[in-house]
């Protein structure tokens, strides 16, 4: 089995100064994912970015609290990151081979920074990572906007470091 993997769904960064690309699909995606997951009776777990203390960050911060709206349950496992890739410095991996899980299916925020480096990591540490590819999104760059930094991620990480499937191709079964 796999369990949903949720990255940075957060005040701060989803109704950020930055603009998310496609933000309301995003939410809409992500809670179609937990409903499958919750449904099937599959893990889930939702990582929060957060920073050092006196950071706008900080643990306990507004700006990290998970989003309104998305379709929790309270059985989740929440968890705090302070790096980019969710397995580092986090029981992430622990959790996931204590309930003997084959694999993670990725989603959330910022394509580019946290959901590239989790989808890398899994991948190294064993895991079947399956990256949602209407499931990540992030904000325009002054190089690329978000539309074509997404795109990019989906045609880069297939293969070698997840798979890509679109939210309603993925069964949790």
């Amino acid at each position: 089995m796999h369990a949903l993997l949720i990255l940075d769904m957060q005040d701060g960064l989803f109704h950020g100064p930055e603009p998310i690309w496609r933000r309301e699909q995003l939410l809409a995606t992500i809670n179609r994912l937990l409903d499958k997951a919750h449904m099937a009776g599959a893990p889930v777990f939702l990582a929060r970015h957060v920073g050092p203390a006196g950071s706008p960050i900080e643990p306990g911060s507004a700006l990290t609290r998970l989003v309104d709206g998305l379709h929790v349950q309270g059985d989740e496992t929440v968890f705090e990151k302070t790096r980019p890739n969710a397995f580092a410095g986090t029981g992430l991996m622990a959790w996931l081979k204590a309930q003997e899980l084959q694999g993670v299916v990725i989603a959330g925020l910022k394509t580019q920074y946290c959901v590239d480096s989790t989808c890398r990591a899994a991948r190294d540490l064993g895991l079947d990572a399956v990256l949602i590819e209407d499931g990540h999104s992030c904000s325009d760059t002054p190089v690329l906007n978000a539309g074509h930094i997404v795109a990019h991620h989906n045609a880069t990480l297939n293969g070698a470091f997840c798979r890509v499937m679109p939210a309603d191709d993925w069964p949790f079964a």
